[in-house]
C-alpha cells in the first residue's frame, strides 16, 4: 500500500543535522521522501544543519531547518507548525536528540539530573505528544532511545536512566494513537561510532565497548555503525508499520533482552 512507502510524504527529524539524524536525513531524502524538515538544536549546529538541507535537495526532496531546544515544549510546537505551513502536513516524525553524562551515582549533581532528564525524557515526550496532535493519519512515530536500557554496568545510571521514560511513551502512545492508524516504535542502538559516544569514554573503557558485541569484530570499529541502524528505522517508518508500542534494541549483540 502506497500510505506505507515514503513517496509524498513530509518527514521531521528531530537533531537531523548530523551524526545519526543527518544520515537519516538524507537517506530518507534518496529513498523518495517529498520534504525533510531538519531541526537543530542551536547555532553551533547551524552549520551541518545547512549542509544537511542542501544534500536533501540535492536528492530531489525539499527541505527546511528549524532551529529549537525541544526540551522547550514551545519549540516542539513550533517545530511541527512549520513543517505544516511549509509543505501541508507531516506524516513521519523521527527524534533522534539526545545526551550522556557518565558518572558514578554519587557525583551527579541536581544539576545533571535536571539537564539530562529534560533533553532526554521531557523533550522526547512533548516531541511525540506533538507528534500525536499534528501528524496525519496513518503516520510514523519513532524516537532513538539506547541499548544501555539493558545494561548491567557502573557510571550509567542517569543516562539511560532518563531514557528509560520513553519506552512507556511508546507504549502509551502506540496505544492512544493507533485508532487513527499512527504506528509509534523506539530504536536502541549500541553505543555508536561518533563523538557523542567518545566524548564520555576513557581510552580504556572505549576500547572494551569496541569488542563487548557479539558481532564486534565485523563493523568497521567494533560499535555500532550508524549506517546499520538508518535501514532499521526506514522499515518502521514504511513497511514495517505494523510494528508499534516496541523499542527495539540494533547493536549486534551488545545487550540483548
Amino acid at each position: 500500500m502506497s500510505v506505507n512507502t515514503l513517496n509524498g510524504k513530509v518527514v521531521i527529524i528531530g537533531g537531523g543535522a548530523k551524526n545519526l539524524g543527518g544520515l537519516i536525513s538524507r537517506d530518507l531524502a534518496q529513498h523518495g521522501a517529498k520534504a525533510i524538515v531538519v531541526h537543530y538544536n542551536s547555532n553551533s549546529t547551524k552549520a551541518a544543519a545547512d549542509e544537511t538541507v542542501a544534500a536533501v535537495k540535492a536528492a530531489g526532496a525539499e527541505a527546511i531547518a528549524v532551529q529549537g531546544d525541544l526540551s522547550v515544549v514551545a519549540n516542539n510546537v513550533k517545530l511541527f507548525d512549520a513543517a505544516i505551513k511549509a509543505f501541508g502536513g507531516v506524516d513521519i516524525a523521527i527524534n533522534t536528540t539526545g545526551m550522556v553524562i557518565k558518572k558514578p551515582i554519587v557525583e551527579v549533581s541536581e544539576e545533571d539530573y535536571d539537564k539530562i532528564f529534560a533533553v532526554n525524557s521531557k523533550a522526547a515526550f512533548f516531541f511525540i505528544q506533538e507528534a500525536g496532535k499534528k501528524l496525519n493519519d496513518r503516520g510514523k512515530i519513532c524516537t532513538i532511545v539506547s541499548s544501555l536500557l539493558a545494561a548491567y554496568t557502573d557510571s550509567y545510571a542517569i543516562y539511560p536512566g532518563s531514557k528509560a521514560p520513553v519506552e512507556h511513551y511508546t507504549r502509551a502512545a502506540s496505544k492512544e494513537f493507533g485508532d487513527r492508524g499512527i504506528s509509534v516504535t523506539a530504536v536502541g542502538p549500541g553505543p555508536m561510532e561518533t563523538p557523542f559516544f567518545y566524548g564520555q569514554e576513557t581510552t580504556e573503557s572505549a576500547q572494551y565497548n569496541q569488542t563487548a558485541a557479539a558481532l564486534s569484530k565485523y563493523t568497521k570499529t567494533g560499535l555500532t555503525d550508524i549506517e546499520d541502524i538508518v535501514p532499521l528505522i526506514r522499515f518502521l517508518v514504511t513497511d514495517g508499520w505494523w510494528i508499534t508500542g516496541q523499542t527495539i534494541f540494533a547493536n549486534g549483540g551488545y545487550t540483548t533482552r
